[in-house]
């Protein structure tokens, strides 16, 4: 058994894909679900003004990011996509506003952000909904 590739049992892949993908789309969605929860209060909103855009706009394109994306995750659809919008927000978390402070408080954006990559580079595997619509596409070309 070659130990060094990963193309030896796929299957082990697209299983642990399918694992990472669900863990840490549900993970996401905790720090999703209460930004949403701020932006339908429609109290005072106090949030990272990014690139003067204003908090509330910020609030959005952030919950999109967290929430939308993460659920899109859960279920591999439209997963390359959703991950571009979620590697953009752990960059601006990680490096913008929590530049400043200690490696304790970006850690976590960080490594978000590290299985955000990985996923990006492996995808979400056959067991996903893109899988599906890509298989079903390459059959109605015959």
């Amino acid at each position: 058994m070659n130990y060094l590739s990963s193309k030896s049992n796929p299957i082990y892949v697209d299983i642990i894909l399918l694992i990472v993908r669900v863990f840490i789309g549900f993970a996401m969605l905790s720090h999703g679900f209460p930004k949403l929860q701020m932006l339908l209060e429609g109290g005072d909103i106090k949030f990272f003004d990014f690139l003067g855009l204003g908090p509330t706009i910020s609030l959005v394109l952030t919950v999109i990011a967290e929430f939308a994306c993460s659920i899109l995750l859960i279920l591999g659809l439209f997963t390359r996509i959703s991950l571009g919008f979620l590697i953009f927000t752990m960059i601006i978390a990680g490096f913008v506003v929590h530049g400043a402070d200690a490696f304790d408080k970006k850690e976590l954006s960080l490594i978000y952000l590290s299985v955000y990559l990985l996923l990006m580079a492996y995808g979400a595997g056959k067991f996903s909904i893109d899988y599906m619509i890509e298989k079903r596409r390459r059959a109605s070309e015959w």
